[in-house]
């Protein structure tokens, strides 16, 4: 049966194999996070509008476009929120999440600009030191800031 299974897969090439995997295999959102910081050691913390009320401060963070360079998620997300510039550094997380989301996470440096926030998703923001953060900051994200402080990050072709 093994074989011939093998032999009908080998004859359907291209389009129809690649179908059969997409109705097989699951689906994921990406969702991508940046444990941005200065040079001052400091980290950017946004105050989401949309997150659950008592934990509501957090990193940058947003859903991969289909295409997109993960380390480029980043800095699209940073954009968009804040109206800074970053460069992503290393990759700090990867796992797949909570039923189909894949969870990312990139250090990145903040290279300029001036803030401002976007009034859709962000009700407040902030640079703070590692021990000076908001109290209800997502356990997950304290954890990422933890993993930059550890020197975790791998290294990625842009650093």
């Amino acid at each position: 049966m093994r074989r011939l299974l093998a032999r009908l897969w080998h004859a359907t090439r291209g389009p129809i194999q690649w179908r059969v995997l997409w109705v097989a295999n699951a689906k994921f959102m990406v969702g991508v996070t940046g444990a941005v910081h200065d040079d001052e050691g400091r980290f950017l913390l946004l105050r989401h509008r949309l997150w659950p009320q008592d934990r509501q401060w957090g990193l940058p963070s947003g859903y991969a476009i289909s295409g997109e360079e993960f380390s480029e998620t980043v800095v699209r997300e940073v954009r968009e929120e804040t109206a800074l510039e970053v460069r992503p550094g290393g990759l700090i997380y990867l796992r797949s999440g909570f039923r189909l989301r894949l969870e990312v996470a990139y250090e990145a440096h903040f290279v300029g600009g001036t803030m401002q926030l976007d009034p859709t998703e962000i009700l407040d923001a902030g640079w703070f030191l590692p021990d000076e953060l908001p109290e209800n900051v997502q356990p997950a994200h304290r954890d990422l800031i933890a993993r930059v402080l550890e020197g975790q990050a791998t290294t990625t072709p842009e650093s």
